[in-house]
This record gives structure tokens, sequence and C-alpha cells, in this order.
């Protein structure tokens, strides 16, 4: 039942995500760090340890966007 809701999560998360970042919307950087659970969680469940470790990855790729989107100082000259 995990194994489901998590690719239930990885579909709606996933999408959502894509489809946001695709239209330069800056939660599509969250929605994308929160799908990352779901990917590690099936990952674990099913021992695929190449998609364990590129979701870890991935993971701080996404908190990179955040970074860059929420937190990081824009220089407006």
């Amino acid at each position: 039942m995990l194994d489901l809701i998590s690719q239930i999560g990885i579909t709606t998360f996933g999408l959502a995500a894509i489809i946001l970042v695709a239209r330069k919307n800056k939660w599509g950087f969250v929605i994308g760090f929160l799908s990352q659970p779901f990917w590690l969680t099936t990952a674990f469940i099913n021992q695929q340890w190449g998609i364990f470790l590129l979701s870890l990855v991935y993971e701080g790729i996404w908190a990179y966007g955040i970074y860059e989107w929420f937190f990081k100082e824009r220089n407006n000259n």
C-alpha cells in the first residue's frame, strides 16, 4: 500500500512541479522538493539504489531552485 501511495505522490507532485517550472512559477521548485520523499520511499521499497541516489541528487537540485527563487538577493541593476 505504501508503494501505491508513493506512486500516486510521484505522479501528482511530479507533474505539477514540471508544469509550474515550465510556466516559470517558483512554486514548482517547492512542489518538486516535496515530491522527493515519494521517490525515495518507492526506490527504497523496491531496492532501486540508483534511483534512490538520483533522488537525493534531485532533492539537492530542487533545494537549489528554492534558494535561487525565494532567498537569493536579486541585483536590480
